[in-house]
């Protein structure tokens, strides 16, 4: 056993939810540290729309939820509004749809306090004229867009400088269980394999759909549904709003606009792993077969990604899962025999913040302190470390300079060096240890068009010439890093798609020889 580390709480999953917690609990004068067995939004915080909900799509199946987006989609925009595009956002009925339904709708809107406006015909295809000519119906939202990754990046970065604390690559292994309370959490470094404790007034798991396995090493049982969705993610943008079907929830029926890209999804498959998930072919097909009734053009777009994430759902009966409630799920473990636990799952990106608040007020009071919530009012602030998640911020902020050695590292993307060397900076800054994967999460690098056949081994260079990689460590990094975006290829394999991952095998596995090693 190594280091013991002592905090007030210790919070477990480095997702929005997990950020927000980290955040909120600092706030308050409250020390926190925060573990994630990979890296920030390494689960669904990661593979989501990044849509953020005016709510009218829960009118008809859980308006609890459809009021809590509302209400806190508002809120966002106004506290952290440089992670947010408001794009605004349509829903669209074509010929098939449930009529009943789609009279209905503004009722039922009306009775969640969510802003709907009917359009006509003809003005919602000049609005978007990606849109069917077929079209039967369409109003008005207030649905908008957010970088769930900035979003993360800038909780954790406020909670560090109010001086919590992260650790990456710290994989929960077991609780150490005394009297009635966990009194200390065994962690792994699975990058270093060294072992540490960690010791904490307060434990709290915010790991989505892992909240059934964590729970389980407190001897807790939380009845969890696995629910995995699946997106696609096109080579241009398709339309300046978000685009939802006009229906009960459902595959395929939402378009959301993200910097030059679009991302067109989901499905709802039930699944029993966690760990070894990824799109199908079938998914893809049912999502452009559906995509494509509201928007044709879906039917022969490029697509450069497929990505797939794990709805974090407690299971409470229904008849699908679907039909399980969006709301998120806060658990005091007290009455399960653990006083010092707590669980909070299932939610939607849009709630995270009364989420957040909703576990620190359950903390807090545990604790005995009376401090209040502060992120309903305080802004998020914006940070260096952040910024680089956005598509195009190096144009629009005057990123590049004329000097020569500030070149483009991926071009795709328009990433210079100098916004290499500020992620390498913050990252050593919060005692991580930079690789592409880490880099990558805190930036475009690798997320256009050529998915990584050039842009990893340029900035890999790069990592070398300023010493910040010796020896073969970047190789081993390099084929981590081109394994994930392999994940996202496989189920793509037409067209130019499949050309540029053919070209990219040649290079990387024809030229460079860098073949996964067995078991990648």
């Amino acid at each position: 056993m190594g280091k013991t580390i002592e905090t007030q709480v210790l919070v477990i999953g480095g997702g929005a939810t997990g950020t927000g917690i980290a955040r909120d609990l600092a706030l308050r004068g409250v020390k926190v540290a925060l573990i994630d067995k990979s890296d920030l939004n390494a689960g669904a915080s990661g593979a989501n729309h990044g849509l953020l909900h005016s709510g009218a799509r829960y009118v008809s199946s859980d308006a609890e939820a459809a009021m809590e987006c509302r209400s806190e989609g508002l809120l966002l925009k106004q506290i952290a509004p440089h992670c947010i595009e408001e794009t605004g956002g349509l829903f669209v009925a074509v010929p098939g749809d449930d009529e009943a339904y789609i009279a209905d709708f503004p009722r039922m809107c009306e009775a969640s306090g969510i802003p709907c406006r009917p359009l006509d015909l003809k003005d919602a295809m000049g609005m978007e004229p990606c849109l069917s000519q077929d079209l039967i119906a369409a109003f008005e939202v207030s649905d908008a867009a957010i970088d769930p990754f900035k979003l993360s990046i800038e909780n954790l970065n406020d909670a560090l400088g109010r001086g919590g604390e992260y650790y990456d690559h710290s994989c929960l292994e077991e609780f150490i269980l005394e009297h009635d309370k966990i009194a200390g959490a065994r962690v792994l470094n699975t990058k270093t394999r060294e072992t540490f404790l960690i010791k904490a007034d307060i434990y709290v798991s915010a790991t989505g759909a892992w909240a059934g396995r964590v729970a389980s090493c407190a001897g807790v049982n939380i009845p969890m549904v696995y629910s995995k969705g699946s997106l696609l993610v096109t080579g241009q943008r398709m339309a300046t709003r978000v685009i939802n079907r006009l229906r009960q929830a459902s595959d395929g029926d939402i378009l959301v606009p993200g910097g030059v890209v679009s991302i067109i999804g989901t499905t709802s498959v039930r699944t029993d792993s966690l760990d070894k998930i990824f799109p199908s072919v079938d998914e893809v097909d049912l999502i452009i077969n559906q995509g494509k009734q509201m928007i044709p053009a879906l039917g022969n777009r490029r697509y450069i990604r497929a990505y797939c994430g794990v709805r974090p759902l407690v299971s409470a009966g229904g008849d699908g899962d679907r039909s399980l409630s969006r709301g998120f799920s806060l658990l005091d473990h007290a009455g399960d025999g653990v006083d010092n636990f707590i669980t909070i799952t299932s939610g939607k990106l849009t709630t995270y913040r009364l989420m957040a608040e909703k576990t620190s007020d359950m903390v807090c009071e545990k604790l005995g302190i009376s401090s209040a919530c502060m992120t309903r009012d305080l802004a998020l602030p914006q940070t260096a470390g952040g910024k680089w998640t956005e598509p195009g911020v190096s144009l629009r902020q005057g990123a590049f300079s004329h000097k020569k050695e500030d070149h483009t590292l991926c071009e795709c993307e328009m990433v210079p060096a100098s916004a290499i060397d500020s992620i390498v900076s913050s990252i050593r800054k919060n005692s991580g240890k930079p690789d592409l994967l880490s880099i990558a999460l805190r930036s475009r690098l690798g997320k256009g068009p050529c998915q990584g056949s050039s842009c990893s081994v340029r900035v890999l260079s790069h990592l070398y010439d300023r010493g910040e990689m010796t020896g073969t460590e970047g190789v081993d990094g390099l084929r981590r890093f081109l394994n994930e975006r392999w994940k996202g290829e496989h189920a793509l394999l037409w067209g130019t798609s499949l050309a540029q991952s053919s070209l990219k095998e040649m290079i990387h596995c024809g030229l460079f020889s860098l073949e996964l090693e067995s078991g990648e």
